[in-house]
């Protein structure tokens, strides 16, 4: 049997913080959620490698790094409300839950959004509410957010979810006219309605599918919400090292 414990701690030291990652919040989730847990059981063993892997056409669980590197450049302090757009299997939404105070996630998939809902009840992770939509609209009723994180690469910024932000929020979304290379881009709601945008790397992400983002199949009609009750995150903290 796999130490899972082991082989995350292994991941945070080697891949994340040897490459820079510094914010201990980040850090310590990641230590935590048990990454395994939101692939099938035959791609278990490969959880905590130095790589994306692919899932299913179209759907991939990221990288490890570029994870982190997301999260901790939407600068968390704890206790936000944030939007998670691409949930997919539901994995950046429970390290984003182990900091934030809520997290929304859509995913334009309905079997994914269900097997996200599932796998985070599973791991006991009730701060997140997760939802089957097209994600570049954004979660209106819930707006504004402290941070919203695009798990996609768009082709240009959504204008629906910068407007989505509060004031002095941040958004961290890959961007680029290319589907196949993205610019990662933070973008900053300024106290006067006026945005600031940053380029922080280059990288990689499956396209962002919707209305603002490349085309592809909508979400099917009149599926809803699948919301987890929320409660106080369960993933925060340091289990000692195995």
């Amino acid at each position: 049997m796999e130490d899972y414990a082991k082989l995350r701690w292994d991941m945070v030291s080697q891949q994340i913080f040897a490459r820079g990652v510094r914010n201990e919040a980040v850090l310590s989730v990641m230590r935590v959620v048990p990454r395994h847990a939101f692939l099938p059981e035959f791609l278990r063993g490969q959880a905590y490698e130095d790589r994306p892997i692919p899932i299913a056409e179209g759907l991939t669980l990221t990288q490890p790094y570029v994870v982190a590197y997301m999260i901790e450049a939407l600068g968390l302090k704890g206790g936000e409300k944030v939007l998670e757009i691409g949930a997919g299997p539901g994995y950046v939404a429970a390290v984003l839950a182990g900091i934030a105070g809520q997290v929304y996630a859509i995913e334009h998939i309905g079997q994914w959004a269900e097997i996200a809902a599932t796998t985070l009840i599973d791991i006991s992770c009730r701060n997140v509410h997760i939802r089957h939509d097209d994600g570049t609209k954004g979660w209106i009723d819930e707006a504004p957010f402290d941070a919203i994180l695009v798990s996609g690469g768009a082709p240009f910024v959504p204008e629906t979810l910068k407007n989505q932000l509060k004031p002095g929020g941040r958004m961290v979304v890959p961007v680029g006219s290319d589907p196949r290379a993205q610019e990662l881009v933070r973008v900053t709601r300024l106290e006067k309605g006026q945005f600031a945008e940053e380029d922080l790397a280059d990288l990689r992400f499956v396209p962002l599918i919707g209305n603002q983002g490349w085309e592809g199949e909508p979400p099917e009609p009149d599926i809803g919400a699948a919301h987890i009750l929320p409660a106080p995150p369960a993933v925060i903290g340091n289990p000692p090292r195995k």
